[in-house]
């Protein structure tokens, strides 16, 4: 099985070939999922005693379970949040993967972790932070929020007062799913303001007034979004950091979606504050067109990361010893292993320059400018509210929450775009609509057009 002969060698090539292809093709279908009975009626028994070989195996990748995915990067995949990694990141990825780097400790990844930390830095340099802060690259959001709110926790339970109590942490509705889901794991409750606009310090200080004496002794900190992912709404990140400074809490903003649009000159504004904050999420597989998954998690004082995430073991002592000095990236997340999920996007940053990063995500801002007055212009549609960042909200005039899914379904079943319904708090209710999300500076104006069309 790990040996070397001429089978691994033509598979290899026929990988290689593989993708290649992907990597170079101007045209994706934007494929369709297949019910699991469907797809075991088609492959059928893939994993066996005696294996059904590699190129039969890749065969049924090809031919079949390939299609069954659907392209983050296709130009009218504009769902959630879609990705668009270059493709200088997907050919590095495959480097990546190929080089066998456990990018844990310096002593076994130093080379791959400096790559990482090169682009750290300017992912940094983006926020404004301080000298001193830093980060690491996380799965994801959920864990790199999970990894902020458990070094924020341990940092407020130095005070023996609060060594048995649990957490409480304040954010708002609007703010991503990821947030509820991390609060869970970390076991700290969450209370929510009920505003999906911008959640701004005054309401932020109302609530914590409102608050009793045993949840304000609970309270240790509280979460804004740079970007949420319905709307692209960012929160009053300066008023926000006023109230957190006031009242000794800790600040994490949740720019996982939104903080790639740090790069753009035309909305940096928009973001004031977050240099305040004492930890920040943002996830380059989204805006910053790195490959799944590479998530990043930034603190203001990454030693207090270090005390909360550094784990003991006697078989670890060798990588903290003098000898294997170097930046050791597990101590400041919740993962022991990891891969160097950093070095795509290192090498698409040293391919290209930041210039063009700046350039594509701009693309993306005017792309949803550009739907927006399509959509003033159109009689079948209308905007819910302005477009903010890449995120465009809109109503089919006369639609019920049954046809928006409908028109979902068809579109995707004909291979043509995929374009989810969301919902969007009307009053004391709330409404289904449709949502654009660029990402990609790939889509055209045309693409959008016949979205839109498809409406009518």
């Amino acid at each position: 099985m790990h040996k070397i002969d001429i089978e691994l060698i033509e598979m290899t090539l026929d990988v290689m070939k593989y993708a290649i292809g992907r990597i170079s093709a101007t045209e994706h279908d934007i494929g369709k999922p297949k019910k699991a009975e469907e797809l075991k009626a088609i492959v059928g028994e893939t994993v066996t005693a005696k294996g059904v070989g590699g190129e039969y195996a890749f065969n049924l990748w090809k031919e079949h379970l390939s299609k069954a995915n659907v392209p983050v990067d296709h130009p009218r995949n504009l769902a959630f949040v879609p990705a668009s990694p270059t493709r200088a990141a997907i050919m590095f990825d495959l480097v990546t993967s190929a080089s066998s780097i456990h990018g844990a400790y310096w002593m076994e990844g130093a080379g791959g972790i400096f790559c990482e930390n090169e682009a750290m830095s300017w992912i940094v340099s983006l926020t404004g932070l301080p000298e001193g802060a830093f980060g690491v690259f996380t799965s994801g959001g959920t864990a790199a929020n999970l990894s902020a709110i458990v070094t924020a926790r341990e940092y407020w339970r130095r005070d023996e007062t609060y060594k048995r109590e649990k957490g409480l942490i304040i954010t708002s509705i609007g703010a991503h799913s990821s947030i509820k889901a991390m609060a869970k794991v970390a076991d700290v409750d969450i209370l929510l303001v009920d505003s999906e606009e911008e959640l701004k310090g005054d309401a932020l200080r109302k609530t914590i007034d409102a608050l009793n004496f045993h949840q304000r002794k609970r309270l240790f900190a509280v979460v804004a979004t740079g970007g949420t992912t319905n709307a692209g709404i960012i929160d009053d990140l300066e008023g926000i950091a006023n109230v957190c400074e006031q009242e000794n809490l800790w600040f994490h903003v949740d720019a996982a979606y939104g903080g790639g649009a740090l790069a753009a000159d035309s909305v940096r504004h928009l973001f004031r504050g977050i240099e305040r904050a004492d930890s920040i999420t943002i996830d380059p597989h989204k805006w910053m067109f790195s490959p799944y998954d590479c998530g990043a998690v930034i603190y203001k004082n990454p030693e207090l990361a270090k005390e909360a995430h550094s784990q003991q073991g006697s078989y670890l002592d060798i990588f903290k010893d003098e000898g294997a000095h170097g930046f050791n990236p597990t101590d400041y997340q919740i993962q022991l292993t990891r891969r160097v999920r950093g070095l795509p996007l290192w090498f698409s940053l040293a391919t290209h320059g930041t210039d063009r990063y700046k350039q594509a995500v701009e693309r993306g801002l005017e792309l949803a400018q550009i739907a927006g007055s399509m959509i003033e212009n159109n009689p079948h549609v209308e905007l819910v509210r302005e477009p903010s960042l890449s995120c465009v909200l809109f109503r089919r005039i006369g639609w019920n929450p049954e046809d928006y899914t409908n028109w979902t379904y068809e579109n995707h079943k004909k291979g043509f775009a995929l374009v989810t319904p969301t919902k969007w708090k009307n009053g004391d209710s709330f409404e289904t609509v449709s949502r654009f999300c660029f990402i990609n500076p790939d889509t055209t104006e045309k693409d959008i057009a016949m979205i839109l069309d498809s409406m009518a």
